[in-house]
């Protein structure tokens, strides 16, 4: 069976999990690597026995690499995605898909016109906890979806990230940082999104590192760090969610959702797998379910891999560009309604993506 050749641009922090997921799946392999710092690339292809440490430009340029796995910060996502596609590659990017609509339009734009896939992560929804979550709400168990919670409170990541001023910067915070495992999890299970309603705060205004190497640094903070939204999803469910770094501690769950028989209780989305719990009208605890499918562990490249898929079979794939766009466009829709102080209607929606067969194999990401 053929796989589609893969190239890393990126070898940070999240890069190892990508090269490992290159052995992992049947549909693609990774086969070169880059890095501004080409010393990274090295570092990262003698670490994973990866043939080819490249220059950026000189990775676009061969003709053997097909999909370019895009890992760079977000403030270089559109950038390095642009040049992708101009190169005649496909590309999947970290998320979130750009830090502004208007980049992320283009890159959907070009690839449209190039006649090339883009897909973004997070690829967490495709693992057995939100899957298994997907399968009890398709079956009808907890009824008609009448609202959901989502929160992700936190202090923030600079006392533990090795670079963490970028998370303060446009395009970070907790909204942008985190607000894409939730967000996507919520159009897996619920459905796209009409109308939002946010409102955000700066509480404070610089932050000391004090993680390594750059302890006793501050950073000044650019962007909003806790943020509060209410959602109407299309389909009349209410949703609210809170993102934050200024929270020292919380005993609210990640996911809940609410039907007319039943709740709900989702798992971490920036985990793949459970526990699932569901407590049906007239009970009086949750009971927790059994997950139906597999990808429970760290499966990042699962994404990387439906899409491979995809180029060979021409299906389409689940982490797609349409919603990592809708994605983005709800985030700073949330902001802009703080600042406007006013509902956004969105303009962008995007297809549930179908769910995951029951009983792959790993590795697979359709049954053969």
């Amino acid at each position: 069976m053929r796989k589609i050749k893969a190239g890393i641009i990126g070898c940070g922090n999240i890069s190892g999990i990508y090269f490992k997921a290159g052995n992992r799946f049947k549909d693609f392999e990774i086969i070169a690597c880059a890095d501004l710092e080409l010393n990274r690339a090295q570092s990262k292809a003698d670490e994973f026995r990866i043939k080819k440490a490249y220059t950026v430009e000189e990775l676009l340029a061969d003709p053997d690499v097909e999909l370019v796995i895009n890992l760079t910060i977000p403030q270089a996502h559109a950038e390095i995605c642009l040049e992708a596609l101009y190169s005649g590659k496909h590309v999947y990017v970290e998320k979130p898909l750009s830090i502004s609509r208007e980049d992320a339009r283009q890159i959907l734009d070009v690839a449209k016109e190039k006649g090339l896939l883009v897909g973004a992560a997070p690829d967490t929804f495709l693992g057995g906890g939100i899957q298994t979550c997907r399968n009890l709400l398709d079956e009808g168990v907890i009824g008609e979806v009448v609202a959901a919670t989502a929160f992700m409170m936190i202090p923030g990541h600079e006392r533990w990230h090795p670079d963490p001023a970028f998370y303060y910067q446009k395009g970070g915070g907790p909204m942008f940082d985190m607000g894409p495992y939730y967000l996507t999890a919520l159009i897996t299970l619920i459905g796209p999104i009409r109308r939002v309603s946010g409102t955000t705060r700066i509480t404070y205004h610089n932050r000391m590192i004090t993680s390594q190497p750059k302890h006793g640094e501050s950073i000044h903070v650019e962007t909003p760090t806790h943020i509060a939204g209410l959602i109407d999803f299309q389909n009349g469910a209410i949703g609210s969610i809170i993102t934050s770094f200024d929270v020292w501690g919380t005993r609210l769950p990640h996911i809940e959702i609410y039907g007319s028989k039943g709740s709900l209780y989702v798992p971490d989305p920036n985990t793949f797998g459970g526990p699932v719990y569901v407590r049906k009208a007239g009970e009086s605890s949750e009971v927790e379910v059994p997950l139906t499918h597999g990808y429970t562990d760290n499966s990042r490249g699962l994404g990387v891999a439906d899409m491979a898929n995809a180029m060979m079979t021409g299906k389409t794939h689940r982490a797609n560009g349409e919603m990592a766009y809708h994605v983005l466009d709800v985030m700073q829709a949330f902001l802009d309604s703080s600042d406007q102080g006013s509902h956004i209607e969105l303009s962008s929606s995007c297809k549930r993506p179908s769910p995951l067969p029951v009983g792959l194999v790993d590795g697979e990401v359709e049954i053969y």
